[in-house]
């Protein structure tokens, strides 16, 4: 599995703050929206130069992170 802390960062100063494949402005969140609409790995890659198949497993693995240490409290039946 991709160590996605070697590759996604987070800097006030790029995105203004979003997290983002490290050297690029390409951020998580458009990484998975891509995924989600359908492109390949491989799409991604050829669409945005500098970015590599391991950028995206990165921006799963994070993504993958924050969804497992989501709190969910189910709503109180009426």
């Amino acid at each position: 599995m991709v160590e996605w802390r070697d590759r996604i960062v987070v800097d006030p100063e790029v995105m203004t703050g979003k997290p983002v494949i490290k050297g690029t402005r390409l951020t998580v969140d458009l990484v998975i929206q891509l995924l989600a609409e359908g492109w390949s790995t491989g799409q991604i890659v050829e669409e945005y130069p500098g970015v590599t198949a391991d950028d995206v497993g990165a921006c799963l693995a994070y993504a993958s992170e924050l969804v497992r240490s989501e709190k969910v409290y189910p709503a109180r039946a009426v």
